[in-house]
């Protein structure tokens, strides 16, 4: 069974009181304490690193120099990769991307497709693309099966099935594979593993990510921990690689840095299991290499914004989001979930659908204290709140626009901020005793109760201690 996304996300999805994702299987308990977890033990790893902000400092630099010079980068790992027997395709969208991929699948004549991890597929929703023509697509990372058995959409960039138990995977392996029911880790991995193998020997084409583009040699790596990428690329007679614009960066030289920090940033680990490093189609097969836009350039174009494109794809930032680990990944309306998302969301499908994602956020600053390339995520979503009320927009009203500006009027002069902080402790006060909140107020305190008013103020303090 599949689940379409929603790429066309409402306004105000994200704020509604039945917003799926908000109660997502097993609770946001689980998912997390699992993100609480990872996030523990990633840092324990990261901890015994000496030079790791001297990491982190490189790869920030590379990746700016990288998004600054997409167009040169882009076009010499396009020559290089194509003269090693490659096929590069263009796609502006979505859209275009998958007419190219089912234009592959049907000169080859597929009718079966094993999948690895890769985001941009999420954003293409290839699968129902697939599905349309015919054509069965199978998640091979045990997350992404996992989530497609159950009818499910990703809830983790690193780890799709973070809300899920074992108790969980065993009744999906009993009811949808038919294998008796266990909840032991290894056992179930096998079961995965036992069904997996004929897809693999089965099927026409293989479509995979791409972690990096190398553009001095025109090659493309791809890490994984599951084997599963690397037979998704070499079974199958024909490769189909996906990446976004972003993921090219100047020189082989720069890949240790960034394996250093990929591994121990998203699973705790020095290094990923497997790591392939693709310099063209094995001899007698087909690879093809599809760099899709979608939206990207609008990052490009917002000089606050366009470091996001840095982003390594980690996870990073989710597992220590005091939001995500409460409401989980679904509630973020479309691919990429948690603070990263509240970014790249809005800059890819547009601030209409998408405006606000960047209010989704306490701004504490956890995800980029921890962002292996230094994306100032904090700052940028800062921006495209003020991005989101100021630009013009049929999403917000004309009462929030009227909001905004009456709390900037306040927030502006000294007189006006005392009476309005009276105001406020007054109305918290009043309103504790009414029956009834309205609009906004009431979407939030049905699952939330009004904070006690602190006091004395900060001003009176300030008096009495100087």
């Amino acid at each position: 069974m599949l689940v379409k996304m929603n790429t066309h996300l409402q306004g105000a999805e994200f704020l509604k009181a039945k917003t799926p994702g908000l109660a997502e299987p097993a609770g946001s308990k689980a998912l997390g304490e699992s993100a609480e977890r990872s996030a523990k033990n990633n840092q324990a790893v990261v901890d015994q690193i000496r030079d790791w902000q001297e990491w982190r400092e490189a790869a920030h630099r590379v990746k700016r120099h990288a998004v600054a010079n997409l167009d040169k980068l882009l076009v010499e790992f396009e020559r290089n990769i194509s003269a090693r027997g490659v096929t590069v395709l263009w796609a502006k969208d979505a859209e275009e991307a998958n007419r190219l991929v089912i234009g592959i699948a049907k000169e080859h004549n597929v009718k079966s497709v094993v999948k690895s991890k890769t985001m941009v597929s999420e954003e293409m929703e290839l699968n129902h693309a697939l599905a349309d023509e015919g054509i069965r697509a199978i998640e091979t990372d045990l997350g992404e099966y996992l989530v497609q058995l159950a009818g499910q959409r990703p809830t983790h960039i690193v780890t799709p099935a973070m809300h899920l138990s074992a108790e969980d995977c065993g009744k999906l392996f009993a009811e949808k594979l038919g294998e008796p029911f266990t909840a032991e880790h290894r056992a179930l991995t096998d079961i995965a593993r036992r069904h997996l193998r004929e897809e693999y020997l089965q099927a026409g084409m293989g479509i995979s990510g791409v972690n990096f583009a190398l553009a001095d040699t025109g090659a493309i790596a791809v890490v994984e921990n599951e084997g599963n990428a690397g037979l998704s690329t070499s079974a199958p007679p024909v490769h189909v690689a996906l990446m976004g614009i972003e993921k090219v960066i100047p020189s082989i030289d720069y890949l240790p840095v960034f394996w250093n920090l990929l591994g121990r940033a998203a699973t705790g680990q020095k290094l990923t299991t497997y790591t392939h490093l693709i310099h063209g189609p094995t001899p007698g097969r087909k690879l093809y290499v599809i760099i899709l836009d979608n939206g990207r350039t609008n990052l490009i174009a917002d000089p606050h914004t366009r470091n996001a494109l840095g982003c390594i794809r980690c996870g990073a930032c989710l597992n220590n989001c005091p939001v995500y680990r409460r409401v989980g990944g679904w509630a973020y309306g479309w691919v990429y979930p948690g603070p990263i998302g509240a970014i790249i969301t809005p800059m890819l499908v547009g601030l209409d659908p998408a405006g606000k994602l960047p209010f989704a956020s306490s701004l504490c600053g956890a995800c980029a204290e921890v962002c292996p390339v230094k994306v100032d995520i904090a700052h940028e979503l800062v921006h495209l709140r003020h991005r989101a009320v100021n630009e013009p927009s049929p999403a917000r009203s004309i009462w929030e626009r009227l909001m905004w500006k009456g709390w900037a009027f306040a927030m502006a002069g000294p007189v006006r901020y005392r009476l309005t902080m009276l105001g406020v402790r007054i109305g918290v006060r009043v309103a504790k005793f009414l029956p009834w909140h309205p609009l906004q107020l009431g979407a939030w305190t049905r699952g939330r109760e009004l904070p006690k008013v602190p006091g004395p103020a900060f001003r009176q303090l300030w008096k009495e201690k100087r």
